[in-house]
């Protein structure tokens, strides 16, 4: 029994540590898109400013053209991050599943133990009543 205590433990432990791990993937996934959201505000700003929106244009801005690949980085490590996501799902989910195998196990351990408890009370309860009719 102590070691499926243990067991049961650690996965929990590996359970909570997968979904810290989801956590940090989607914080960093929507930190990544609220960024590039501001660089395309600042692009979209700096294209009025100046009353040029042609990227080929000799006279772009040059903050625009840097400020625009910062966002596309951005996209792109967000779209990384979804994968990475995925990846992060699945693993919590198995680790959930092995969680509930060895709460299952613990259980019907724990359920045997009763029964066989309950089947000792009342082995000793019809003992003493049958002591008790003999008298």
């Amino acid at each position: 029994m102590k070691t499926r205590d243990s067991l049961i433990r650690l996965k929990r432990f590996q359970v909570d540590d997968k979904r810290r791990q989801l956590g940090q993937i989607e914080a960093m996934i929507a930190e990544f898109n609220r960024m590039a959201d501001e660089l395309d505000d600042q692009i979209r700003s700096e294209q009025e400013r100046v009353g040029i929106t042609d990227v080929g244009h000799f006279a772009y801005p040059t903050f625009a053209k840097a400020a625009a690949t910062r966002r596309d980085n951005l996209r792109n490590s967000a779209l990384e991050l979804d994968e990475q996501l995925e990846r992060a799902r699945d693993e919590l989910n198995e680790a959930i599943e092995e969680l509930k195998k060895f709460e299952q196990l613990e259980e019907r351990d724990q359920q045997r133990e009763r029964s066989a408890q309950e089947a000792a009370e009342q082995d000793q309860l019809d003992e003493i009543a049958g002591r008790a009719r003999l008298r």
